[in-house]
């Protein structure tokens, strides 16, 4: 369903991801990792070592079968089992906007970073400009089609009200320093659907 509803790029944009926060040899955690397709952006980018932790064991089951290097767990990231500065970064991606306490999670994010860990957040946002009749019109009514239509993507049925409730980038990035993270910077891609928002943890 990612691979459609975004004709392919939601790839690249995981490798933007992993390449703006991940540094070779990194301990990286993979937060709300869903199927494990930035988990394993982060292996293949040269990270030492990688986990990753969702709460849904079948998306879980999923990305055992991608990457076996990588150590899948079940965990909430509002109460993550981890202690304090564990992860030199962290990665969290088409996630957050299905975390019922936002601030929270990101609170939690920069508790199990090191100090001067980075965070990268990649989500789904609502554009403005020329773009925003065409995103209304395949958010409202194509991609709730689709996700009847295809296996497995029924759950995407919900995702244009998810988007409307999410914060947007400004309002994401002052949550961040909120958190604690400072050196706050997002940007976006394809005309602004999505943005990619990094931090430093303080």
């Amino acid at each position: 369903m990612n691979r459609v509803m975004t004709a392919g790029l939601d790839q690249r944009w995981r490798r933007e991801t992993v390449k703006a926060v991940v540094r070779p040899g990194d301990r990286v955690l993979d937060a709300c990792c869903g199927t494990g397709d930035l988990a394993v952006a982060a292996v293949k980018a040269g990270a030492g070592e990688v986990v990753g932790l969702d709460f849904s064991p079948r998306m879980l089951e999923r990305a055992r079968a991608k990457q076996h290097s990588v150590a899948w767990l079940d965990g909430d990231v509002l109460a993550m089992p981890f202690s304090d500065g564990e992860f030199d970064s962290a990665t969290v991606g088409f996630g957050v906007r299905n975390v019922a306490d936002l601030p929270g999670a990101l609170v939690e994010l920069r508790r199990v970073l090191r100090p001067g860990g980075r965070l990268g957040i990649l989500e789904i946002t609502t554009p403005t400009g020329m773009l925003a009749p065409f995103y209304r019109l395949w958010f409202d009514r194509v991609v709730p089609l689709l996700g009847r239509a295809l296996k497995g993507g029924a759950a995407y049925t919900y995702l244009p009200a998810s988007v409307r409730r999410f914060p947007g980038p400004p309002e994401l990035a002052a949550l961040m320093e909120q958190a604690g993270f400072a050196q706050v910077t997002y940007r976006t891609f394809a005309g602004g659907i999505v943005a990619l928002h990094t931090g430093v943890a303080g």
